[in-house]
């Protein structure tokens, strides 16, 4: 039977890769030094499988189809279709397609309605992370993009309960392979705003210690302060997949440090499993 090998979060601004260079040095050691921690971590938990949970950047959808949750379904995905992500070493990217219809079967029987797709454009919010924590040879990549860009978005809550969903799969799934989930995005950053460029400090160190804690409570801090900050906040529903999948347990922050000339709130955790 599979196992659920780990679960792991990280920040992936655009900006760590275009203005890297603008980064003043003692933040780009820590960041750096985060990212390798973390890829430390992945590949000591040896995944086959990895499902990397991100938004999508308008590479594959826009307004006129915005799925909730899609799930990359196909035997390869493409490399980021950004630029500037040209250095990027994957132009294409193997996929599970058995564990990934599994996974998809396994959610509708549970009154789940994942969208899926054989074939998506992996941009920034999967690879940066992969990239930057060195993780090679690359596992095959089950990809799930979970809408935190354009309202309505998916409520945290749910987001959590597809966490649960996935490890239920997981452990259901026949074949002997070990699946790691990485949720990507946030922390606080407001992008196409009034307050573009602005990092909330404060609702990024609250946050982390409601991981820490009750889900009810987390959810509760999480429903009321999200719509007051930074729109790229949001995309902290990826990293409550992976709560989820952890059942909420085993939180531990590698770091967090706000970067201005990144314009994010860079997070980087994992969960005991």
């Amino acid at each position: 039977m599979a196992s659920l090998a780990g679960a792991f979060a990280a920040s992936h601004g655009p900006l760590i890769i275009r203005e890297w260079e603008a980064v003043p040095t003692a933040q780009k050691e820590r960041m750096s030094a985060a990212f390798r921690e973390l890829g430390r971590r992945v590949m000591a938990a040896k995944p086959d499988v990895l499902i990397v949970v991100s938004p999508d950047h308008w590479s594959n959808f826009f307004l006129d189809n915005i799925p909730s949750v899609c799930l990359g379904v196909g035997e390869t995905n493409e490399g980021p279709p950004e630029a500037w992500m040209k250095g990027f070493p994957h132009r294409e990217i193997p996929g599970d397609p058995e564990l990934a219809m599994h996974i998809a079967r396994t959610a509708l029987a549970e009154g789940f309605e994942p969208s899926f797709s054989h074939r998506l454009k992996l941009d920034h919010g999967t690879c940066i992370p992969l990239w930057r924590m060195g993780v090679e040879p690359l596992p095959r990549i089950v990809p799930m993009i979970v809408n935190s860009i354009e309202a309505p978005l998916p409520s945290v809550r749910r987001c959590f309960e597809w966490g649960a969903l996935l490890a239920k799969a997981i452990r259901a799934y026949p074949e002997d392979v070990r699946v790691a989930i990485v949720g990507t995005g946030g922390l606080s950053h407001s992008i196409g705003e009034p307050t573009m460029g602005a990092i909330d400090e404060p609702f990024d160190i609250e946050c982390i210690e409601r991981f820490k804690g009750s889900t009810a409570k987390l959810f509760a801090f999480l429903e009321e302060k999200l719509p007051k900050t930074g729109n790229g906040a949001e995309e902290v529903r990826n990293w409550l997949v992976a709560h989820g999948a952890a059942g909420g347990r085993g939180f531990e922050v590698i770091d967090y440090l706000p970067v201005p000339a990144v314009i994010v709130g860079c997070g980087f955790a994992s969960w005991r499993v």
